[in-house]
């Protein structure tokens, strides 16, 4: 493959991960604004974390620091996420008790 076609790519690459981190974000405003995450699946953000634990793994394994680092990010948003699901489903169990 041509050297300027691979490092596109690369680039490319490197800008996906970056907005898969935050394409997270706005699930992790509504969590806060709301204080409740009633009607947000915590078995799909939990999946989500451990897919991109997985891909930091193997990104890790093959070197690649790109991957590890881009998803890292979208770890640490999709985590974020995840937390405050169970953040706030504990406080509102511990609300009606």
């Amino acid at each position: 493959m041509s050297g300027w076609v691979q490092d596109l790519v690369s680039w490319l690459f490197g800008i996906s991960l970056f907005v898969n981190a935050v394409l997270f974000l706005p699930q992790i405003v509504r969590l806060w604004r709301q204080k409740n995450s009633k009607d947000v699946s915590l078995m799909t953000f939990g999946g989500f974390c451990i897919m991109q634990l997985i891909a930091v793994c193997y990104g890790y394994f093959k070197g690649d620091s790109i991957l590890v680092f881009g998803y890292l990010l979208s770890l640490f948003s999709c985590g974020l996420v995840t937390f405050l699901i169970v953040f706030y489903r504990f406080k509102q169990s511990k609300n009606s008790a």
